[in-house]
């Protein structure tokens, strides 16, 4: 007995040993050292990043999400909002009804998946594989996360312009560096400084843990609306009023018009359909739920206040400097003298401010997300936000994305093609299909219940392709002008509204007549148990007696899954 306890003691040390080894040997290099998380395969790679979110990192209030809708919609885009629809000949009253509906649609998308990080407290990545499949739903996952690589490129380099006012406005002699760089770089010696410093400044904020971030919000919020403010004040006193942009007359007329109203309508939101396809990467760190709904109320508001800020700066600006100035930070520029610096120093550090809540609020999470899901051996939150930055930074040029390439931009903006229907199937997949009632275990296994027939679920798959391929032809003549497609670019026209609502419709249908029963449940199952003498023994380790709704979740969880 005595051979054989040491016999054993001596097996457990060694093994000990090689686990020890084989951690370090794994922390070596790019690979991740294993971490024990909750629901993954035993032997499979992930990282706790990915992991259901603890207790303990639920730290967001429904003030906190009040502060991220300020902290995504107060940037430099969001203020030029109306811009582009003036531009193509509508009124200030068009552009206005444009806003607030395009962002009130924009609430359905959000509000459907932002629940799901509430009631479930996973990310878009882990949440979109219920409705698309373990596998398919890296399709996904992938489609938004170029998405936010190309739009953290664009919102970098808008702050680097803001960085340019702050230094100009202490050292105007700035402006006036001796370019060293040839033509064909895109990009003067001045504004590479600017590009630089901003993204050096950028950078310690995007290491922030998510659930840290709060403050950082609030502090943008108050920030940028007080600068928005006052610069709308001081224009408006210079100019003795609003200038005449209210009294201009629309260029178009009869369909034509109809078409470009629910054409800026679909912009509008499609704008945000980054947001409305990722937002559980977010919601999931709320304390309680309500915090999603409060967003029905004030996020088109928030979105809209901006934009109106944009028309009446842009109309006192041309009373002022004759002509139209859509960007906040262009119109900063102008201001010369003592105070007029003054004043441009303080609206480039609000730019800047905004440009970095945003890349962080809608580009930054939400990619690193993605890539600690899609490559958990070797990234997590942190190294997906670095690599996030340094490719959006740099390896993309961001400013030759925004200088030379308005069909890539186009392009760009058309992507919200793809992420409606997305948005829709995940939403529908939990609200109608599902009831709610998701085994959370299963969405961290490859051979879970929502594996269905190799990984991929055909139903997202056909509801997904319904929805996406008539809006192709038009997509190909937005960002190709020369190319006709005839009558069917007015889809293209309408391509949220067809997007989410087909995407949505088909796939309820297809579930219906041909439901995947293996994924229907009677309850959300949570956590890992089995039962020992009518009581559960949780992941955790704890012992809870149960209830009767209890029993029955516990009784579903015990039978779905085997590893505890």
């Amino acid at each position: 007995m005595a051979l054989a306890s040491v016999t054993s003691s001596l097996r457990r040390r060694g093994e000990q040993f090689r686990e020890d080894a084989e951690k370090k040997r794994t922390a070596s290099g790019w690979v991740l050292p294993k971490q024990t998380t909750t629901f993954t395969d035993p032997g499979s790679w992930s990282n706790v990043d990915s992991d259901v979110t603890p207790i303990e990192q639920r730290t967001w209030s429904t003030w906190t999400v009040l502060g991220f809708w300020f902290s995504d919609a107060l940037n430099a885009q969001g203020w030029e909002g109306a811009a582009s629809i003036i531009a193509v000949g509508l009124t200030w009253r068009e552009a206005l009804y444009c806003l607030i509906i395009g962002y009130s649609m924009v609430i359905i998308p959000l509000v459907l998946n932002g629940a799901i990080g509430a009631h479930l407290h996973v990310n878009f990545a882990v949440a979109s594989r219920s409705s698309f499949g373990f596998y398919l739903s890296r399709a996904a996952v992938v489609v938004r996360m170029i998405t936010a690589l190309f739009w953290h490129a664009i919102q970098t380099y808008t702050g680097s312009t803001a960085m340019t006012q702050i230094i100009r406005a202490i050292w105007p002699s700035y402006l006036n560096i001796a370019n060293q760089l040839p033509a064909s770089a895109g990009i003067t010696s001045q504004q590479m400084c600017s590009h630089v410093l901003f993204w050096s400044i950028q950078f310690p904020f995007l290491l922030i843990p998510p659930h840290k971030l709060r403050w950082f919000f609030v502090f943008k919020t108050v920030v940028v609306l007080v600068t928005s403010v006052a610069m709308i004040i001081y224009l408006c006193v210079q100019a003795g009023g609003a200038g005449d942009i209210w009294a201009q007359e629309a260029t178009v007329s009869g369909s034509a018009k109809n078409w470009l109203i629910l054409s800026s309508m679909s912009s509008i939101t499609g704008s945000w359909m980054t947001m409305g396809t990722n937002i559980p990467d977010f919601t999931r760190y709320l304390k309680k739920s309500r915090g999603v709904y409060w967003q029905a109320l004030f996020m088109p508001f928030i979105a809209s206040l901006i934009g109106i800020f944009g028309i009446v700066a842009a109309s006192a600006g041309r009373v002022l400097y004759g002509m139209y100035i859509w960007d906040p930070v262009q119109m900063a520029a102008q201001w010369d003298g003592p105070s007029g610096r003054c004043g441009a120093f303080f609206v480039g550090l609000s730019w800047v401010v905004a440009q970095i809540g945003t890349n962080i609020s809608a580009n930054v999470i939400s990619c690193s997300n993605d890539m600690t899901t899609l490559f958990p051996k070797y990234i997590n939150l942190r190294r997906g936000a670095i690599i996030t930055t340094i490719i959006g930074g740099w390896v993309m040029v961001p400013w030759k994305i925004i200088s030379s390439a308005a069909s890539l931009l186009t392009f760009m903006g058309s992507l919200a093609i793809f992420l409606a229907p997305i948005s829709a199937i995940i939403g529908a997949d939990y609200w109608v299909v599902k009831k709610r009632h998701i085994d959370i275990p299963s969405l961290y296994r490859r051979r879970g219940i929502y594996r269905y027939q190799g990984g991929v679920n055909w139903r997202a798959a056909v509801a997904f392709l319904i929805s996406v391929t008539p809006n192709i032809p038009g997509m190909i003549h937005a960002v190709t002008p020369s190319l006709s497609v005839g009558t069917i670019q007015h889809v293209y026209d309408i391509s949220f509204l067809w997007g989410f609502t087909s995407g949505f419709v088909i796939y309820c249908a297809l579930n219906y007549f041909w439901p995947a029963t293996e994924t229907l449940l009677d309850c959300t199952i949570s956590e890992e148990t089995v039962i020992v003498d009518g009581v559960a023994v949780y992941n955790d380790g704890l012992k809870r007696p149960l209830g009767g709704d209890e029993k029955m979740e516990a009784n579903f969880s015990s039978a779905a899954i085997s590893r505890v």
